[in-house]
């Protein structure tokens, strides 16, 4: 018996072969039956994707789970066991961490496993609100999470001693801040504001921002003002401080380097040189990652929110989807372990990582006992 709903082979007088699915199929005839009332009738004007597509990206999953469990859990795993690397700025970065570690551990096994069984959704109706209040905690933590860090820098670089002082205290407050704010938004839709629903290829679940009622309308502008637009300008106005402040400061030690009649104030000439190019770069390029990760599913978002419906496939959700997600891979190499006390540490409990950081150079023997001395006394 000839299989009707499956992708179908076509041979025509030239005896070219076509790939598809039968005339007047949708991406919703793959749905289960039990969870075909989450799907929004905006979906059944698709076709089904080709297959490739669901392996692809099944694929693609697997290789964000692993790289973002190992890269999270190396962070988690070197913050506990170093005690160099305990300090408050570093509890933000481990809690951004934790954060991208539990969306990747939570949202790729059952999308992968949805991608490799014929991309369907294959979990309950229950299941799907849960799959994507797991994606909306871990999200919006971590996007807080980043613009604290954010902030926590400029007051470091720009403020100094003069600021007020990151402890602990400050830290783990900051910290429970940002899992209150994400598990504050993420639960309305179970109470009614806003709501869950299967979106693109219809394998994974996420916000409702299609429907064009006032009640989803409202709670997807708060959630793009306050968990997108707010902390994405805290993130910028801290980076463009953050830099010019660098601009300044080296251009004040130029000016001093002319008064003494010397070349720089500094033992290194190429670390003058290029001080304020690598903070710029390196400011640059980790407000420009996180916009490339995070806009493209804000935008088609706010598409879907404002009723311009048309461009909105089932691909093109998936894509901008899979994108922010994989922000959770890039996080742990951007903000730890490209930093020399984190390789350090790895250097110290992980030799076998092939990591070899050396340890600070002090200036001088007599300088570096004295200080022990000092400290001992």
């Amino acid at each position: 018996m000839a299989n009707t709903t499956g992708p179908q082979m076509a041979f025509y007088g030239t005896g070219a072969a076509t790939f598809g699915y039968p005339d007047g199929m949708t991406v919703v005839d793959f749905v289960p039956n039990q969870v075909k009332h989450m799907v929004l009738d905006h979906w059944y004007n698709y076709a089904p994707v080709n297959p490739m597509w669901h392996y692809l990206l099944g694929v693609i999953y697997l290789f964000l789970g692993f790289v973002s469990i190992t890269g999270n859990g190396l962070v988690i795993y070197l913050y506990m066991k170093s005690p160099a690397l305990k300090t408050p700025a570093n509890m933000l970065v481990v809690n951004l961490a934790l954060s991208d570690l539990i969306m990747l551990t939570t949202n790729f096994p059952p999308f992968t496993y949805n991608c490799f069984s014929g991309g369907r959704w294959m979990f309950s109706a229950t299941y799907c609100q849960i799959y994507a209040a797991l994606g909306a905690v871990t999200g919006v933590c971590s996007i807080w999470t980043l613009c604290m860090i954010s902030f926590d820098r400029y007051n470091i670089i720009c403020n100094g001693f003069n600021g007020p002082k990151l402890t602990q205290g400050k830290a783990t407050a900051m910290c429970a801040i940002a899992w209150i704010i994400s598990i504050g938004w993420c639960l309305p839709p179970f109470f009614g504001w806003g709501a869950y629903t299967l979106e693109g290829i219809l394998d994974s679940c996420s916000y409702d921002y299609l429907t064009q009622d006032w009640n989803t309308i409202s709670y997807n502008v708060c959630i793009f003002v306050f968990d997108f637009f707010l902390p994405a300008a805290v993130i910028v106005f801290s980076y463009i401080f953050i830099v010019k402040a660098i601009f300044a400061h080296e251009a004040a030690m130029r000016e001093q380097a002319k008064k003494m009649n010397v070349t720089n104030l500094r033992s290194n000439e190429a670390e003058a040189q290029s001080a304020e190019i690598r903070i710029a770069k390196t400011a640059i390029a980790n407000v420009s990652l996180w916009f490339l990760c995070w806009t493209p599913y804000a935008a088609i978002t706010v598409q879907g929110v404002l009723g311009n419906h048309e461009g909105i496939t089932p691909l093109v959700t998936t894509l901008p989807a899979l994108l922010a997600k994989s922000c959770s891979c890039y996080n742990p190499f951007v903000y730890a372990i490209s930093h020399p006390k984190f390789r350090q540490a790895i250097t110290v409990h992980m030799p076998w990582f092939c990591v070899h950081e050396p340890e600070p150079k002090t200036s001088s023997d007599n300088q570096s006992n004295t200080t022990v001395s000092n400290e001992k006394a």
